[in-house]
């Protein structure tokens, strides 16, 4: 696996099928040349667009993670930019780019600033669906050929996305 999503994070993902492929792959992330987009509902209505950071802090017991308020002994600095694409029924349909990728960090870090994601039950308000979290858009080099690919996957046609699916269409 080169690319991890959170056990309740669906859509695009990547599979190495040669270790060197792995390497490379692992080597463009690092160097920040590996692009992930991401699209979460969420509920409330965040700025129009920003940059999150955040310290944050795994719980690894509670299998939950924590913005804190210093640097201390396992704490990470965490940063992602969004924009809202789109505001229906109290949700907003969020475009996620990561800078860091920390476990459980979106989630965290918008349901630290009051704004969870529709659907998790560990962060949010447990609704009964999908956590609202979709993994959109991934592009990269092909670690033998060195050629730009880029993937996109729409997101599920169930509640909460059918909300907004026809914007995410014209917006992805």
């Amino acid at each position: 696996t080169v690319h991890r999503l959170d056990q309740v994070v669906s859509g695009l993902t990547v599979l190495a099928k040669t270790a060197r492929a792995a390497s490379d792959l692992s080597r463009q992330i690092r160097e920040d040349r590996f692009g992930k987009k991401y699209l979460a509902v969420v509920h409330g209505t965040p700025e129009e667009s920003g940059t999150l950071e955040d310290l944050l802090l795994r719980d690894k017991k509670e299998r939950k993670t924590y913005v804190v308020p210093s640097p201390g002994k396992d704490v990470q600095q965490a940063v992602l930019r969004y924009k809202v694409l789109d505001q229906k029924e109290n949700m907003s349909l969020v475009e996620i780019q990561l800078v860091t990728g920390r476990t459980h960090q979106i989630r965290c870090q918008f349901a630290s600033r009051g704004y969870p994601l529709v659907g998790d039950k560990k962060y949010g308000l447990g609704e009964d669906c999908d956590t609202a979290l979709w993994s959109a858009e991934l592009t990269f080099s092909h670690p033998y050929t060195g050629v730009a690919l880029a993937f996109s996957a729409p997101t599920p046609a169930q509640w909460p996305w059918s909300v907004f699916r026809q914007e995410e269409k014209e917006n992805l």
